[in-house]
């Protein structure tokens, strides 16, 4: 693995607004760092031309479709195959029996758990697999499903975490030895003795129960995969949605048994993965023992339905938030008590020495000297979770907790909640700042962050304007919400952060080939985030050479890298590091190439970034381009090098990443009908170095989009027998364009020291920082009646609660005059 932690090149320096320095970066159009360069891979989405897993056909291929119980919570009593075994084209009906001959009846999860890969004994969630049906058509295989029977004997089920851990809660898990509770493990962070001291001597303590509630990641595609078990080569070929495809081929290899050398995954085309496509699901490990018992490819896509109730879910947290100050508003310190409802398994994709992943960043941007959390985390009959969805590791519900205890403690002091953030914030000259809880921070200002996003709302002017609408009893409220946010991303040192013990590293491999074009393959893989274009644009900056010469590769474990995939925000932080490395690495090598064409010492020539081109000190005149160098690396290579012109980079970072950002929400809420109009949202992030500006904006725009749906619509729902209530897209809130408000991007630029260009991530910013700015500007519209807090999603008619609860609520005849005795016209 390559130890080098190279400071970014004084090439990505940018000025003191956080623009980019004119003088800094090239002119020559080669689509390097820096420039707006349009995305290479849109060209075959936007013609239809994407390859996804749905579009896989093989000869042969057998299609499976999953009995999935009805049930929360029963023990399966019997399963009758025989009429599914009858319809014409069913060639199969599996059961958990029938996989345990290839001891492959269960699975390990991504927590030290194990997973049912079809019912056993007792099922522990509702839509949970139960048996499994092959057929020579997808809809043949679907009708076979409906004919399978299977008898239950249903038990009380509990779907409320807090409920679980009480004594005589039904035992989820009485598969496992010697449990008999509902309690998963206890987790905790910080000093707790250095906090309690602080709560002794605040002058102000507030404290807000708060719940983070349980939402999906609803990617477009839903997970599916096309197992081939090659009989004569006796290797397994998957073609699977995956975001971390080198991850499962080693899953897939510990799970089956099947040599790894012998297991091939290719992930295509993703439609959108946001960490529900981490996991491993048991429709994958079914249509690939189908596959190898049957001896026939066998595709597994499941249903929308499915997606929602049985994959992944993410956050569902209830956290109380206590801060100790001053009476002057300064943080002394923060005690944070969280239950996490894991769902049915401990499947929660999150690092294992940390339960509850990156949480311990819930001291924010803020320079908190002292911080505690305690989390417990229960077991309940709903699907397995805990995913990043689109966040490292519980970031988002550490920042939404923090953001909104700073807005609580502004409101106990009545002061300013921009002035407040002021007072607390990690000064820039503190960087590298080590936190209460053992985060090392790598560079941040914040504080200037916060100047540009007040200066370009005119906070003053919303201020006076809300005031104005309070003197005039107006019929909508105005409320300005902020989240000046930091996150952490690249998981990342293995020495911080592993995952079932193995190190974060990532890897790129780069090859020049002899006319100049590059191929560069790399570990991390895209669900629409540009790596095909913004990794290009990272080896043109780095070589010199052309965006549009360069491909990039991806999703296919045979011919690519090892690499840890794509989730919590690590695909420039780790992979494009790598990148980087292997660019040097291949210039290095170029250098002495370069020297031998220019027939000089190899300490006289010099790398001229503008141009491209390697030349003589003293003598710019005299120089090669890299075309030049890579024709001459097949053809001329001197005598102590070997031909070619290509390197290989497994990068493991020192540290992760922290890019930060400044969100400001207006809002106005309708007091006749709670509903709430988002009237701006302006973003500010600043993750270091920019590579494309416009792939980050639209970056932003749809992790906007996710956060504003999180604070407004979003839930999963379930009744009290674990019926999911809100399982499709009739009763789960997706935002349309019509409920997405314009959005004001912005940017500083603070680069990261220890990363090889200074970037540090952008794409789960957005979605982590915006529900705490929103849900601050709904309850700074109610403050002046005391309202301190609402839960999301913030529907209208838990807002109107609030608002009746809090005397706010207007009559609907008071919007209308009438002369003394007349009345309205019908209408």
């Amino acid at each position: 693995m390559s130890s080098e932690t190279e400071k970014p090149d004084a090439k990505y320096r940018h000025d003191e607004d956080g623009g980019p320095d004119p003088e800094a970066h090239h002119g020559h159009g080669r689509g390097g760092m820096g420039q707006e360069v349009k995305r290479k891979e849109d060209r075959r989405f936007i013609t239809g031309r994407g390859n996804y897993v749905d579009d896989i056909k093989k000869d042969g291929m057998l299609h499976c479709h999953v009995v999935r119980s009805p049930h929360a919570h029963a023990y399966v009593k019997s399963i009758n195959k025989e009429r599914a075994l009858n319809v014409d084209g069913v060639v199969a009906v599996l059961t958990a029996e029938d996989l345990a001959e290839y001891d492959l009846a269960t699975m390990p999860t991504l927590m030290d758990d194990t997973q049912d890969v079809l019912v056993q004994d007792k099922v522990k969630f509702q839509s949970q697999e139960v048996a499994a049906v092959i057929a020579t058509d997808r809809y043949i295989a679907k009708d076979g499903a409906d004919k399978v029977e299977v008898k239950y004997e249903t038990l009380d089920a509990v779907v409320d975490a807090r409920k679980a851990l009480e004594p005589d809660a039904p035992l989820v898990r009485d598969d496992i030895e010697d449990n008999d509770s509902n309690h998963i493990f206890t987790w905790e962070t910080g000093d707790k003795e250095a906090t309690e001291k602080a709560f002794e001597d605040a002058d102000v303590t507030v404290e807000q129960d708060m719940y983070y509630q349980r939402i999906h990641p609803a990617p477009i595609e839903t997970c599916g995969c096309v197992a081939d078990w090659d009989t004569a080569n006796e290797k397994m070929t998957v073609h699977l949605t995956s975001q971390a495809p080198h991850a499962h081929r080693t899953l897939f290899s510990m799970v089956s048994g099947i040599p790894e050398h012998k297991v091939r995954i290719v992930s295509p085309d993703v439609g959108g993965g946001f960490g529900n496509k981490v996991p491993i699901y048991p429709g994958y490990v079914i249509a690939a023992a189908a596959s190898y018992v049957i001896g026939q490819p066998v595709k597994w896509v499941e249903e929308r339905s499915e997606n929602i109730q049985t994959t992944h879910f993410a956050r569902d947290y209830e956290m109380t938030g206590r801060v100790a100050a001053t009476k002057d508003g300064i943080i002394q310190g923060i005690d944070v008590d969280v239950l996490a409802d894991h769902g049915a398994y401990n499947a929660a994709a999150q690092p294992s020495k940390f339960p509850a992943g990156f949480f311990k960043i819930f001291t924010g941007s803020y320079d908190v000297p002292a911080a505690y959390c305690k989390l417990d985390a229960a077991y309940t009959n709903t699907a397995p979770g805990g995913i990043a969805y689109r966040c490292s590791f519980r970031v988002t519900e550490a920042v939404y907790l923090i953001e909104r205890m700073v807005k609580v403690l502004s409101q106990e002091l009545d002061m300013d909640p921009a002035e407040i953030r002021r007072k607390n914030f990690i000064p820039k000259e503190a960087f590298p700042y080590e936190s209460a809880t053992g985060w090392t921070y790598d560079s941040g200002d914040y504080e200037r962050a916060l100047d540009k996003a007040l200066d370009a709302v005119d906070y003053d002017g919303l201020r006076e304007e809300q005031q104005r609408r309070l003197d005039a009893d107006d019929d909508k409220l105005l409320g300005i919400g902020f989240s000046t946010f930091t996150e952490i991303v690249g998981a990342g040192p293995g020495k911080q952060c592993d995952i079932a013990g193995v190190e974060m590293f990532d890897s790129a491999e780069i090859r020049v080939h002899p006319t100049g074009n590059a191929t560069v393959r790399i570990g991390v893989q895209t669900q629409g985030q540009g790596h095909e274009t913004t990794f290009a644009q990272i080896v043109a900056e780095e070589l010199g050479l052309d965006v549009e010469d360069i491909t990039v590769e991806h999703g296919d474990t045979d011919t690519d890298p090892y690499g840890l995939g794509t989730y919590a925000s690590r695909s420039t932080p780790v992979g494009g590091a790598a990148t980087a490395v292997a660019a040097r690495k291949v210039r290095e090598k170029a250098k002495s190439i370069a020297a031998n064409e220019l027939e000089v010492a190899e300490e006289d020539i010099v790398w001229d970034r503008s141009s491209g081109a390697f030349q003589v000190k003293g003598a710019p005149d005299r120089g090669v381009t890299m075309k030049e160098v890579a024709f001459a690396s097949y053809t001329n290579s001197p005598a102590n090098e070997e031909p070619g012109l290509e390197a290989v980079d497994y990068y493991d970072p020192p540290n992760m990443t922290f890019p930060f950002g400044a969100y400001v929400c207006v809002v106005e809420v309708d007091r006749e009908t709670g509903e709430v109009d988002i009237r701006k949202f302006y973003a500010l992030d600043d993750c270091g170095n920019r590579i494309n500006p416009m792939v980050i904006e639209g970056q932003v725009h749809g992790g906007l989009a996710q956060g504003i749906a999180t604070a407004m619509l979003e839930e999963v729902t379930f009744d009290d027998n674990g019926n999911v209530t809100a399982g499709d897209f009739m009763n789960y809130l997706l935002p349309t364009a019509m409920e997405i408000p314009h959005m004001d991007t912005d940017y500083t630029v603070t680069p990261s020291p220890h990363h090889p260009i200074g970037a540090k991530g952008v794409g789960e910013s957005p979605t982590v920082g915006s529900p705490p700015a929103i849900v601050n500007a709904v309850v700074d519209a109610m403050a002046h009646a005391g309202v301190r807090h609402i839960d999301m999603p913030m529907t209208p008619d838990r807002v109107w609660s609030v608002l009746n609860e809090a005397g706010l609520t207007l009559d609907p005849a008071e919007r209308f005059e009438f002369d003394a005795g007349e009345t309205p016209a019908d209408d």
